[in-house]
């Protein structure tokens, strides 16, 4: 018997081809965008470089307890992707999950204060940077264990399909979370049972200190190619073009809404800071070239900035102001988190089993460990 043998190869991450946004803004739906809807979108991306940049000086004043994972530099994914949900549509991310929640309308105060541990913050103070919640907002976090949120994206959709709800869920994941036995059983299962799931690999080349090039093995497709073993929709997607990031994702979600088929996206994108904010190597592990390459040439706020500028929709003047407004609102947010209280030592049981919050709908049996 003859056999052979392929030694597996790490292929580079390929660097994105500068965007061509004025061609982009003519394409799918979003030729039908308004004026004013571009201008919110460049907003919202304003926003969440000016509250995570506030962010950062907080952490450093040492205010913050615990990581800080930034999004500065991938703005364009969380704003391009809420901009095509609906009303039926849920959302779960990982631990870098500032720009989402306020992508979302999460307010900066709310954030702001999670971030320092107040009662006024979205998770009452217990959650802290990665461990944001806005259910009304159908955001269900914010996780920190590494693709811990990818089970939990398959069965939100589960539960839209066993409903009868003609909606989707949108999953993020980071390129260090596609390795992880936890993604690959979700997959199956959202390939298996047919759920209405979108994943979405946001991926910045880096896990933690590790390039992708030097961790993960995959197709010529990228990671997202993986998905043929599942026989899933996959596709690539420019992070740096938001017009490209809500055209791509519109695909995927009407493929989950109208035939519950799920769909696996890569979507290219880097990140200025460290993996987080202790992440001490970062400028060794990359080049100071290639970071200020991606400043230069690919920031996602930036060209798109450019982009509204030169056809008109806004004035080097009005995107100032905005700019402005933005940095005035993440001040607010840390001036509220300052004054805001910590949670009372008697809270310290409350919100951690439902039904101890609820005692009078209490159906398991058995006891809380705690309360002996």
């Amino acid at each position: 018997m003859t056999t052979t043998s392929a030694t597996p190869t790490k292929r580079r991450r390929a660097k994105p081809q500068k965007a061509n946004l004025a061609k982009e803004a003519k394409l799918g739906s979003n030729k039908d965008l308004s004026n004013e809807e571009k201008i919110s979108f460049y907003s919202s991306m304003i926003r969440i470089r000016r509250f995570e940049e506030r962010s950062l000086r907080v952490y450093q004043q040492g205010k913050i307890a615990g990581f800080l994972h930034l999004y500065i530099g991938q703005e364009s994914i969380a704003v391009g992707c809420v901009s095509i949900m609906g009303e039926n549509d849920h959302i779960i991310t990982a631990y870098r999950d500032h720009g989402h929640a306020l992508a979302v309308g999460m307010s900066m105060n709310e954030c702001m204060a999670e971030l320092q541990g107040k009662a006024t913050g979205c998770s009452k103070g217990k959650g802290g940077s990665m461990h944001y919640f806005a259910p009304d907002k159908r955001f269900w976090g914010g996780h920190g264990i590494v693709a811990g949120q990818t089970p939990l994206g398959a069965g939100l959709a589960y539960a839209l399909k066993y409903k009868g709800i003609k909606g989707c869920v949108l999953c993020f994941l980071g390129d260090g979370a596609i390795n992880q036995g936890a993604y690959h059983e979700s997959l199956n299962l959202a390939a298996l049972w047919d759920l209405p799931v979108v994943f979405i690999i946001e991926n910045n080349g880096y896990s933690m200190g590790t390039s992708q090039e030097r961790s993960s093995v995959h197709p010529k497709g990228g990671l997202a190619a993986r998905a043929d073993a599942y026989n899933m929709n996959w596709a690539n997607i420019n992070g740096e073009s938001l017009f490209d990031i809500r055209e791509g994702v519109k695909k995927a979600m009407d493929l989950a809404r109208d035939e519950s088929k799920p769909s696996v996206l890569e979507i290219h994108t880097y990140r200025y800071q460290g993996h987080s904010v202790s992440d001490a190597q970062h400028k060794k592990y990359r080049t100071k070239e290639e970071i200020e390459d991606y400043r230069k040439n690919h920031d996602p706020i930036n060209l798109y900035r450019d982009y509204l500028i030169e056809s008109e929709i806004l004035t080097a003047e009005e995107a100032k102001e905005i700019d402005n407004a933005a940095k005035a609102e993440a001040d607010q947010s840390a001036k509220f988190a300052d004054e805001s209280p910590f949670p009372p030592e008697e809270d310290i049981l409350k919100d951690v089993y439902w039904e101890e919050d609820n005692p009078d709908q209490k159906t398991s049996e058995g006891r809380i460990f705690f309360n002996d």
